[in-house]
């Protein structure tokens, strides 16, 4: 799943890919909103992204699409 971070006064968003499921990085962000620390997400390929909480703006979450096979659509 693809998930975009909007971030304040930051002219781009942040694409990542990760394995984690929307309502696992939902509870991520509440538990770092109410702690006031980091938002933490596992990338798909080994590594992490941390962003602050109080300056994300907004997640969207992009989920696996399947792409349609063959000749005849």
């Amino acid at each position: 799943m693809e998930v975009r971070i909007g971030v304040q006064s930051a002219p781009r968003e942040l694409a990542v890919e990760t394995n984690a499921t929307a309502e696992d990085v939902e509870r991520e962000l509440a538990d770092s909103l109410a702690t006031g620390g980091l938002f933490t997400l596992a990338v798909e390929k080994g590594g992490k992204v941390l962003v602050p909480s109080d300056k994300i703006a907004y997640l969207e979450f992009i989920g696996a699409e399947s792409r349609p096979m063959g000749f005849g659509n």
